[in-house]
């Protein structure tokens, strides 16, 4: 049986846990109750609030498409992780990125510089968040779902990325949603297995996309269509 990582009390914090090969920046701000697993690194600056969990290894079930190596849990430079989040080992958070209340994110996942994850947000194995992004609450980002910089992710939007429901031979490639540069997603839309979202699309609140979205076009309704174009006003640029 495969044994468990030992973890050691820590004085730099009120209840505080570390395991081995952890390394933890001189001037990173600790919470009470936080527990840090083997192979993780906090980088300088970083906050870490109350009963947050960093580097917990995955626990997958049989045949899980997750099964591939997981390496360190990395923490840029002024990362900040709220209360009850969970990070598990292997992901990449960049200088400065959010990481909200009770959020959970997957091994293998990269945040770039300056995004928030909102609060009770999943991020889930093999998702790929640009710079800038911004991932409002309860927000649920399905395995390999690409999301560019600057793009705006609404509160409740759910993606998918398995056509058959688990239904298909072990091995399958799943295909998560491709959100393009600076698209914004209203709150509740959901997105289908493998749809692209083009730069500058702006998807209406409560819309089931099942089908391409065209970069610069407003699409709408069950199922989305097109209503009209992004205005030149309302590019990101326009907003910066």
């Amino acid at each position: 049986m495969r044994q468990a990582h030992t973890l050691h009390p820590d004085p730099r914090a009120p209840g505080l846990l570390v395991g081995e090969d952890v390394r933890i920046a001189e001037d990173v701000s600790l919470g009470a109750h936080v527990v840090v697993h083997p192979g993780t690194t906090i980088g300088s600056a970083c906050v870490i609030e109350d009963h947050v969990v960093l580097g917990k290894r995955p626990r997958l079930a049989g045949g899980s498409s997750a099964r591939r190596e997981v390496g360190r849990l990395e923490l840029s430079a002024g990362v900040i992780v709220c209360a009850g989040a969970i990070v598990l080992a292997g992901a990449r958070l960049g200088e400065g990125a959010i990481v909200g209340d009770q959020a959970f994110v997957r091994e293998r996942c990269s945040i770039g510089a300056g995004s928030v994850i909102g609060r009770g947000s999943v991020v889930d194995n093999d998702v790929a968040v640009g710079a800038r992004a911004r991932v409002q609450t309860s927000v649920y980002l399905t395995a390999f779902t690409l999301a560019e910089d600057d793009v705006f992710v609404g509160p409740g939007v759910v993606t998918t990325n398995d056509h058959a429901m688990g239904r298909h031979p072990p091995g399958a490639e799943l295909s998560g949603p491709t959100l393009r540069r600076a698209c914004r997603i209203g709150g509740g839309v959901v997105l289908a297995p493998g749809v692209e979202v083009g730069e500058e699309a702006f998807v209406a609140a409560g819309a089931l996309v099942v089908s391409d979205v065209p970069a610069r076009v407003v699409v709408m309704g069950v199922p989305a269509r097109v209503a009209r174009e992004v205005t030149d006003e309302d590019l990101l640029e326009r907003w910066r």
